[in-house]
């Protein structure tokens, strides 16, 4: 199918390319035109943008989608006492059909977001993947072994059995934490890690107790040292959160083009700290950015994330020049995208997949108009997201979701699942 968007301003994320009038062409999955004068035969659809901004779609680089039983169920808690008290006990009564319906939930919320991709880490992959698959919504499947619950052989066997199985849908290794797995399972990964010749990704230095931790267990080692020390990072990964990095982590990030994921909003809100993210952009790092999951942030909202890190990057270093909106922007799009592997989810160009969203300009928080870029990080919100297209296909458009399922349903099965958890 062709779909051919007439009267855009079009942001491509490209470097040194800023807000042009002009007409993006979509042919099946793929973007084939992007410019000014697109081709005119066999168009199946045209849609008059009227004005409004097309730009790429936010990827959300660390999430846990299932979580959203827990939205706003444990909260006002430190990081700790909120894992280990609330969460992991109600997540030891969660039966893997729960998730398939729970997930649903988060997908509905990542399209109204804007988000036409996620870096998903829960256990049960395989339910995320159903979900996803039957949604249409973009994702990547991260391993989450720990000492209590999966397994290095059952990450192989997802990864061999999940990677090519659906276009949408792909399958990376992961822990936990350092602090929630033995050294003797870090090895196998790493071994996995090698054999696969996948990168790795975790949960680390996300608070200044955790790095402690590790260097009394571990030598002196901080959680990047003794992840670098294990090969964890011989084919590139990363980390999420990287809140606690010393100068010498960021040069191993660096050494191993390694990604850091930020999650500001989680951190702020579970007072973990904020990470340096000026001094990993100026190190030459790729930045993601995340929301954490539904239980921790509670809201999956990218425009909340890219302000923050803004705003408290300013705080942090004292300057108001520091991490400015674009470096933001940079990194809940293109950046995350690069940290989840999506290499043709990057850009507006020809050859690229048609993952983009529509942005109303005519919102009176969008007006009058300067910078555009600027102003979708400063200003923007979730409600300005008219449209959000996911390989070629129109998944949210106006307040209607195109997902082929009855959305009450999905609240219903989500509010059972839910009450049940708290009862048992």
């Amino acid at each position: 199918m062709k779909t051919l968007f007439t009267g855009a301003k079009i942001l491509t994320m490209k470097d040194g390319e800023g807000v042009f009038d002009g007409e993006l062409l979509v042919d099946g999955e793929r973007i084939s035109y992007v410019g000014r004068g697109a081709p005119r035969e066999n168009i199946d659809k045209t849609i008059d943008c009227r004005g409004n901004l097309l730009m790429p779609g936010f990827k959300n680089a660390h999430t846990h989608s299932a979580m959203s039983f827990a939205r706003s169920l444990a909260d006002d808690l430190a990081l700790h006492d909120w894992l280990f008290e609330r969460i992991f006990p109600l997540e030891g009564k969660l039966r893997p059909d729960d998730q398939y319906h729970l997930n649903k939930v988060s997908i509905l919320e990542y399209l109204t977001s804007g988000m036409t991709a996620c870096f998903d880490m829960y256990y049960n992959p395989d339910e995320m993947a159903r979900a996803a698959q039957e949604m249409g919504f973009r994702t990547v499947l991260l391993g989450t072994v720990t000492k209590d619950r999966e397994s290095v052989e059952e990450m192989k066997a997802s990864y061999r059995r999940i990677n090519g199985r659906c276009p949408l849908v792909s399958y990376r290794l992961g822990y936990h934490a350092e602090y929630t797995c033995t050294e003797g399972i870090l090895r196998a990964l790493s071994e996995a890690s090698h054999e696969l010749k996948c990168p790795v990704f975790t949960h680390i230095s996300e608070t200044a107790s955790e790095v402690e931790g590790c260097k009394r267990r571990h030598g002196g080692l901080s959680p990047a040292e003794y992840m670098e020390s294990l090969g964890l990072l011989d084919y590139g990964g990363g980390g999420f959160h990287c809140v606690h990095f010393s100068d010498k982590d960021i040069g191993i990030f660096k050494k191993h083009a390694a990604s850091a994921i930020t999650c500001p909003g989680s951190n702020s809100k579970l007072s973990s700290g904020i990470a340096p993210l000026t001094k990993f952009v100026d190190a030459g790092l790729n930045l993601g950015m995340g929301t954490d999951g539904p239980a921790s942030d509670n809201g999956l909202d990218m425009f909340y994330e890219m302000r923050l890190a803004c705003v408290l990057q300013k705080l942090l270093r004292k300057d108001p020049s520091a991490f400015d909106a674009w470096t933001s922007l940079k990194a809940a799009t293109v950046g995350s995208a690069k940290a989840m592997g999506l290499t043709d989810c990057l850009y507006l160009e020809a050859g690229q997949k048609a993952d983009l969203i529509m942005i109303d300009l005519m919102k009176p928080n969008m007006q009058p108009i300067n910078n555009i870029a600027k102003n979708v990080v400063y200003a923007g919100a979730k409600d300005d997201v008219k449209m959000t297209m996911i390989d070629g296909i129109i998944r949210y458009m106006d307040g209607t979701f195109h997902v082929g399922e009855d959305i009450k349903g999905i609240y219903r099965e989500a509010q059972g699942i839910t009450d049940r958890l708290k009862a048992a």
